[in-house]
Parts: C-alpha cells; structure tokens; sequence
C-alpha cells in the first residue's frame, strides 16, 4: 500500500496574501497534487495532510514570521485540496513531521510499501519529512511537479539533496 504525503498545502503558504505565500508559481502544483489525491483515494492508499499548527508566540517566528497559527485561517488547507473523511490530519509545530506529531506511529501501523511526497516547501518541510522517511527505511518518491518553493534556488538543491543524499526516487 501507498501513502500519500501532502507538505503544508495552507492558506499562509498557497494563497496571495498569505503569511509565508510561495509566489503564484507554487500555485501550479496544485492541479497535479489534486489528481495525484483522487488517484491515491480511488486506489486504496492512504492520504496523510502534514498541517503546521503552530502556538501564538512559537519560536520559530523569529526566522521564518508568524505563519499558520493554529486555528487561524492561514493554518487552514486550501479548498482546493479539501480532505475528506477517510483522510489523516496531522499538525505539526516544528519543520520536522516527525517530531511529537505522531506520525511515525501512524505510518507504522499503516505499513505502507512507498510514500510519496508533494507540498511545500522543498527546500524545508518537505526535504526534512523525506530525509525522516528515508532514516526510517521507507522508499520515498517526491513528485517534482507537486513540489515548490519560494527560493528557486534552494528548489533546486533540495530536489539534488533528496534524491542523492536521502536515495528518494523523483518522478
């Protein structure tokens, strides 16, 4: 079975306006993250939303600004991307999803035989979730067409470090 792993697809990262926005390029992931998530559910695989969920005074404010404050509107996942009921939330309160989020008992208890990871942001969550994954003896595919960034750049290295360092597979 597969899981499907969707990295911060929030108001405060996809839309204009939005605390951290990743710019109207990230947005063109979204069509390919859609059809992927409806694959994924009419497959049987399950669908896991990785949410940042952070307190009002968090610490990691001082690098990156307020963003995705738990309960705010920017912490919410785009309509576009609506979970359904079948669907696994998780929120998160550090880049890591592994950290005190659960997740590792979740994917352990699932079992799943590939994750594959879209989201945002390559250089940041998601490069973080796949190195996770890859410690943990997973077998990663990170889709580059559900991928983005708000620094072409560091999109570039993280899509290098992922696949040479961490061995995940980039379709």
């Amino acid at each position: 079975m597969k899981v499907l792993l969707i990295s911060d697809m929030l108001k405060d990262f996809m839309e204009e306006g939005g605390a951290l926005y990743c710019g109207e390029e990230s947005r063109k992931i979204i069509p390919f993250i859609k059809e992927k998530t409806d694959e994924c559910r009419k497959s049987g695989c399950k669908v896991i939303y990785m949410c940042d969920a952070h307190a009002d005074d968090d610490k990691e404010f001082r690098m990156f600004g307020a963003h995705a404050v738990k309960g705010s509107e920017g912490a919410k996942i785009i309509e576009e991307l609506c979970p359904e009921e079948v669907d696994i939330i998780v929120e998160k309160t550090t880049l890591s999803a592994f950290h005190n989020t659960g997740l590792d008992r979740i994917l352990k208890k699932l079992e799943p035989d590939e994750v594959d990871v879209v989201g945002v942001c390559a250089s940041i969550c998601v490069m973080d979730a796949v190195g996770a994954l890859m410690v943990r003896g997973y077998k990663v595919v990170v889709y580059r067409d559900g991928i983005a960034d708000f620094d072409r750049e560091a999109h570039g290295f993280a899509l290098k470090r992922m696949e040479r360092v961490y061995g995940a597979e980039i379709r």
